[in-house]
């Protein structure tokens, strides 16, 4: 289980503890190199996801470090943006201080940005 990570303020200035989904999008639009990692289980990728999203269930991210890059924002999610904040505390403890959460995961998403994706 990750355990919740404190960050000094210092350490995480560069990039927000959370951005909104209609800043994924606009970061899609126009083509900003980042990788978005989705915490969810498979189940749940099953019914919805976002296109390109890089399926990482949160039990598994300590063993995926080396799939994650630090070079560009990494933008993580999951259902309602709980699990997926975890994970970003956890990942900017391991020095990965280009993650963020997008903030009221896939559900939100889908209400702002996707209308038509599968909800569950």
């Amino acid at each position: 289980m990750i355990a919740e990570v404190k960050i000094p303020a210092a350490e995480t200035a560069a990039l927000p503890l959370q951005i909104e989904p209609e800043d994924l999008a606009a970061m899609r639009a126009g083509a900003i190199a980042h990788t978005l990692i989705d915490v969810r289980e498979p189940w749940e990728t099953e019914l919805c996801r976002i296109d390109g999203s890089l399926d990482l269930p949160m039990g598994e991210i300590d063993e995926s470090l080396g799939q994650i890059p630090n070079d560009r924002p990494v933008v993580v999610l999951c259902h309602h943006g709980i699990r997926s904040m975890q994970v970003v505390g956890w990942l900017r403890g391991q020095g990965f201080y280009n993650a963020t959460n997008l903030r009221g995961g896939i559900a939100l998403w889908a209400d702002r940005v996707d209308p038509g994706m599968r909800r569950y």
